[in-house]
C-alpha cells in the first residue's frame, strides 16, 4: 500500500502563518497514491550519492516547486527554506546543486540513435529518463481507471524551446534551442508521450514512431484511436500506418498544398463551395476536392479512401493578404467518414488541446527554462514537466471540485497550492492547521478523495 504523507488536517482554524504552500502535498499525495513514486525508485536508478534523498523524493521536490511557482533550479533555495512544507511532505527539500546532479545522471553518452542523418540525430532514451516514461504511464493508467474513456485522439504537435547552451542547434525560424513533440490524448487532457529533440531535427522527422509509441502507452480500455496533426505529420508513411486495417485509426492532417493540389482546388465550380463560418472580416468555406495524389505509395484499391476537404479564406472588401495573394487556400486529408465541415472543425480543436498544453508546459511550468548543458538533463527535465502537467490534469479530474475542470496552473496556485498554513508537532502527530474554515474543509475533501483512490 503506498505511504501516506505523515500529517493530518487539523479540524481547529489558526490565523498563525507558517506556509505559504499548504496545498502543494496535495499533488505529492496523488504522485504517491497512485504509484508513480514507487515506479521511479525501481526504474530511475542513480549511481551517484544524493545525500540520502530517493529519486522519488527528489522528483517530487521539482513537482513542489512548480506547483509552488518555482521555474528553476535555484529556486529552490527559497523553497527548502520553508520546514513547514518540508515537514508535510516528510522529508528535507534537497539543495539546488544536489538537483542538477540528479538531473545531469540522466544523460547518457553512446546511446542508440532513433534517427540520424547527416546533420540531425535523435538518440534513445537513457535507462533514467524512460523511467520517468514508465511513472507517467502509471499516472495516465489511475486516470482511466477512476475516469475511462473508450476514446483516444491524439493530437501530436513540435514546439521550439529557446536555449542558448552551447550544444543548442538552430530550429526552422532561427531560434537556437530544442524542439520536442508531445502527444496529447485530447479526452483525457493527457500527455501520452513526449519526445526530447535538437531544435534541428525537422518536426516531420520519426511520426510513425512516436505514434507507435503514444498508441503504446495508452492504458487498457480504449478501443477507439484517432489522430490529429499539422502538415508535419502529412508523409505517406503515416497514412499508411493509420490505415492498416489491424490499427484502423481514423485521422485528419493538414496535407502541403503541392501544386497538383491546388490545381485541383481552383478547378473547382463555384458551387462546390459551403459555408463555413462567419467573421466579420474574411469569408471562410469549404469544398471536398476529388483529388488523388500522384504517388506511387497510394493505392487505389486500398480499403479506405481518403478524402482531401479544402478551406477558401477571402476578405470581404475583396482586399489582398499580406503576401499579395486574393485568396488563401488549406486542406486537411482525412480517411473518416461524415459531414466535411464536421470534420474540419474537429480538426481544428487540436489548437485548443496540444497547443493549449505547449503553452501550460513554456509559460506556466518550466519546460523553457531548460537548466543544462547535457541533452539528458534537458530531457529529464521537459519529462518531469510533462509528468507534473499530468499529475496536475489528474488532481483536477480525481479530485478537486468540477469547477477546477480546466484551471491551469495558475489559478491552482492562487485557489489551492499557495494555501497558507500552521504546522503543529503534537502527540507524535503533525497537524497542519489552516486559516479559515473553507480552506480546511477544501483541502480536507480533496485528500480524503486521494487517499481513496487504488494503486494503478
Amino acid at each position: 500500500m503506498p505511504e501516506q504523507l505523515p500529517f493530518e488536517i487539523d479540524e481547529r482554524i489558526d490565523p498563525s502563518l507558517v506556509t505559504a504552500h499548504a496545498g502543494v502535498p496535495l499533488v505529492i499525495e496523488l504522485f504517491r497514491r497512485v504509484g508513480a513514486a514507487q515506479v521511479i525508485n525501481a526504474e530511475v536508478r542513480i549511481k551517484q550519492r544524493q545525500r540520502g534523498l530517493t529519486s522519488a523524493q527528489l522528483v517530487e521536490t521539482l513537482v513542489a516547486l512548480w506547483a509552488a511557482g518555482g521555474d528553476r533550479c535555484q529556486d529552490l533555495t527559497t523553497l527548502r527554506a520553508d520546514a513547514a512544507l518540508a515537514a508535510l511532505l516528510g522529508f528535507e527539500l534537497p539543495a539546488a546543486t544536489t538537483m542538477r546532479d540528479f538531473l545531469e545522471a540522466c544523460h547518457g553518452e553512446a546511446l542508440p540513435l532513433l534517427h540520424a542523418s547527416e546533420k540531425t540525430a535523435v538518440p534513445e532514451e537513457s535507462a533514467p529518463l524512460a523511467g520517468v516514461g514508465a511513472a507517467n504511464r502509471r499516472i495516465l493508467a489511475a486516470v482511466q481507471q477512476q475516469a475511462p474513456q473508450v476514446t483516444a485522439t491524439l493530437d501530436v504537435d513540435a514546439t521550439i524551446l529557446e536555449a542558448h547552451k552551447r550544444a543548442a542547434t538552430m530550429a526552422y525560424d532561427g531560434t537556437r534551442g530544442y524542439q520536442p513533440v508531445v502527444a496529447v490524448w485530447a479526452e483525457q487532457d493527457l500527455i501520452v508521450h513526449d519526445e526530447f529533440r535538437d531544435g534541428n531535427v525537422p518536426a516531420g522527422c520519426g511520426n510513425v514512431r512516436i505514434l507507435e509509441r503514444a498508441v503504446a502507452a495508452l492504458p487498457s480500455g480504449v478501443s477507439n484511436i484517432f489522430v490529429r496533426g499539422d502538415s508535419a505529420r502529412y508523409e505517406q508513411e503515416v497514412l499508411a500506418w493509420c490505415e492498416e486495417p489491424a490499427r484502423g485509426i481514423g485521422y485528419a492532417i493538414s496535407a502541403d498544398m503541392s501544386p497538383p493540389l491546388r490545381a485541383e482546388i481552383e478547378r473547382l465550380p463555384e458551387t462546390a463551395w459551403q459555408p463555413d463560418r462567419e467573421e466579420p472580416d474574411v469569408i471562410r468555406e469549404w469544398a471536398e476536392v476529388p483529388y488523388v495524389p500522384d504517388d506511387k505509395d497510394y493505392r487505389k484499391d486500398r480499403p479506405c479512401v481518403r478524402r482531401y476537404l479544402a478551406i477558401r479564406v477571402r476578405h470581404r472588401q475583396g482586399e489582398l493578404f499580406a503576401d499579395g495573394s486574393p485568396v488563401k487556400y488549406f486542406t486537411i486529408v482525412t480517411n473518416r467518414a461524415g459531414d466535411g465541415l464536421t470534420l474540419i472543425r474537429w480538426h481544428r480543436e487540436k489548437a485548443g488541446t496540444v497547443e493549449h498544453v505547449h503553452h501550460v508546459l513554456k509559460n506556466e511550468l518550466a519546460a523553457a527554462a531548460l537548466p543544462s548543458g547535457k541533452f539528458g538533463a534537458n530531457a529529464a527535465w521537459f519529462r518531469l514537466n510533462v509528468l507534473t502537467y499530468n499529475l496536475l490534469s489528474a488532481l483536477k479530474r480525481l479530485a478537486l471540485p468540477g469547477d477546477f475542470s480546466d484551471a491551469r496552473p495558475k489559478r491552482l496556485r492562487f485557489l489551492v497550492f499557495n494555501t497558507v498554513g500552521k504546522v503543529i508537532h503534537h502527540a507524535r502527530r503533525t497537524l497542519l492547521r489552516l486559516t479559515t474554515a473553507a480552506q480546511q474543509t477544501f483541502l480536507a475533501l480533496a485528500r480524503s478523495k486521494i487517499l481513496a483512490l487504488s494503486p494503478a
